[in-house]
C-alpha cells in the first residue's frame, strides 16, 4: 500500500496544474486596425464580447475561446459603424457573432480557428504574458495580449479594397479571473 500511495505522490507532483479563467471585461479588450485611403489608419473595438482561458503554471500549455458580438463594433463614428454592421462588412444580422477558439498553444504562438463572416480559418496569435497575482478582493488574475495580422477577404469580407485595406490587424487584451 506504500508503494502505491508514493507513486500517486510522484505522479500529482510530476502533472503540470492548469486554471480556468473567466474574462474580465472591464478589464479587457478587442480592437482592430485598418488603412483608410493609403493615407491613415482607422482604429476600432468591440465593446461586447466574452470567453476564458486555461493557462497552465508551466506557462506550456493552455486554450482560448472567444465570442464577440459582431453588432457592439465601435469606431467612434456612428454612420461608419452602421455601414460596418451592414452587408457589405460584417453583415450582423446574418452573422452576429465572430469567435475563437484555440487549438493548440507551443511556445508564445496560440493557434486556432476565427470566424469571421460565417467563414472559418485557422489564424495565429503571437502571445505575450503580461503578469499574474492575487488582487484586492481575494481572487486572483493574470493577464495577456495577443496579435495577428489577418486578410479580411480571406473571410469573405471584400468590400471597398484597397480603400479600406485588406490586411487588418487583430489585438486582444484579456484579463482574466481563476475560477
Amino acid at each position: 500500500m506504500k508503494v502505491i500511495t508514493i507513486s500517486a505522490l510522484m505522479l500529482a507532483s510530476s502533472l503540470t496544474m492548469a486554471a480556468d479563467y473567466k474574462i474580465d471585461l472591464a478589464h479587457s479588450g478587442v480592437v482592430f486596425k485598418v488603412g483608410h485611403l493609403g493615407v491613415s489608419t482607422t482604429v476600432g473595438r468591440f465593446n461586447e464580447f466574452e470567453g476564458g482561458f486555461v493557462y497552465a503554471e508551466d506557462g506550456k500549455s493552455g486554450s482560448a475561446s472567444l465570442t464577440i458580438k459582431a453588432d457592439s463594433i465601435d469606431t467612434n463614428h456612428d454612420a461608419r459603424d452602421k455601414h460596418l454592421r451592414s452587408p457589405d462588412f460584417l453583415d450582423v444580422k446574418q452573422f452576429p457573432t465572430l469567435t475563437f477558439k484555440s487549438t493548440k498553444f507551443e511556445g508564445d504562438t496560440l493557434t486556432g480557428d476565427l470566424t469571421i463572416h460565417g467563414v472559418t480559418k485557422p489564424v495565429s496569435f503571437e502571445v505575450k504574458k503580461i503578469g499574474e497575482g492575487k488582487d484586492p478582493w481575494g481572487g486572483y488574475r493574470a493577464g495577456f495580449e495577443a496579435k495577428t495580422v489577418i486578410q479580411r477577404s480571406d473571410f469573405g469580407v471584400t468590400y471597398f479594397i484597397p480603400g479600406v485595406t485588406d490586411t487588418t490587424e487583430i489585438e486582444v487584451y484579456v484579463e482574466g479571473i481563476r475560477q
